[in-house]
């Protein structure tokens, strides 16, 4: 079953009346967005709006209390991280979190365990197809990795990266799942504007080489105009405004949220 359509488009990710409450406090109310297969959205608003418990929800992070959510045709509401990401969704974090004592090229190849298998005691004994399966891995790895142009750096530890490079890791490690669907929780966080310039170029390279749908959350207001087709804006914890770039970061009300007024 195929995400449904909408003005002739398919919509990939359909969320309905989306809402959770910690403790009686509201957190995310009443939310509901659709995203089209192959767009780059992006979604903003003020520290607190309620953005990355959006994708906490999304990526079963969080149970939701109230609506539901839709991916690709399927009801994901209340799955577990496991069953979403192999259905398909993927992520990052605000925060970085790769696996720091290990290599770049042993990070992603954490993303492709989801898509190679074999059993313990072909990897105890080293029977030929654990063998067969490392090398597949070692193989796509290193692809994955001339993306970022992080495949000469393949043996570094990832705590030896610089930031910038650190999120190219977490970006390629999240597209080892194979998702359909990336979200980004502000990708460019601590970035200078040369990395983020450059992080720019690499967002529109994954959609394009990998045909892929992408979620961004991002304060970067130059980023999110620069690569965004279209935007919504979370402002204690609903949905203030929806549609196209341009419009919607020219919305007074936007406006006035984001100076406070």
């Amino acid at each position: 079953m195929q995400g449904k359509e909408r003005d002739g488009k398919v919509a990939l990710l359909e969320i309905k009346n989306l809402g959770i409450s910690f403790g009686g406090l509201l957190a995310v109310d009443n939310v509901s967005l659709s995203i089209e297969k192959g767009q780059l959205y992006g979604l903003i608003g003020p520290n607190g709006a309620g953005k990355t418990t959006l994708f906490n929800m999304i990526t079963g992070v969080y149970k939701p209390t109230s609506g539901t959510f839709c991916f690709d045709g399927e009801n994901l509401t209340g799955k577990n991280p496991i069953e979403i990401n192999k259905k398909g969704i993927a992520r990052t974090f605000q925060n970085i979190r790769l696996f720091k004592n290990m290599s770049i090229i042993d990070n992603v190849k954490v993303g492709l365990h989801n898509n190679h298998k074999y059993y313990m005691v072909e990897s105890v004994f080293r029977l030929p197809r654990f063998y067969n399966e490392e090398r597949k891995m070692e193989k796509e790895a290193i692809e994955l990795l001339e993306v970022f142009d992080l495949d000469k750096e393949k043996d570094t530890l990832a705590c030896n990266l610089p930031y910038g490079k650190q999120r190219k890791l977490e970006i390629a490690r999240a597209l080892a799942t194979s998702p359909k669907l990336l979200l980004l929780d502000e990708p460019a966080a601590g970035m200078n504007p040369n990395e983020t310039e450059e992080l720019m170029e690499t967002i529109r390279l994954i959609r394009d080489k990998f045909d892929m749908t992408i979620l961004l959350i991002e304060h970067d207001m130059r980023l999110v105009a620069g690569i965004c087709e279209e935007i919504s804006v979370m402002n204690f914890g609903t949905l203030l405004a929806s549609g196209k770039t341009s419009e919607v970061l020219n919305n007074p009300e936007v406006i006035a949220a984001y100076l406070g007024e």
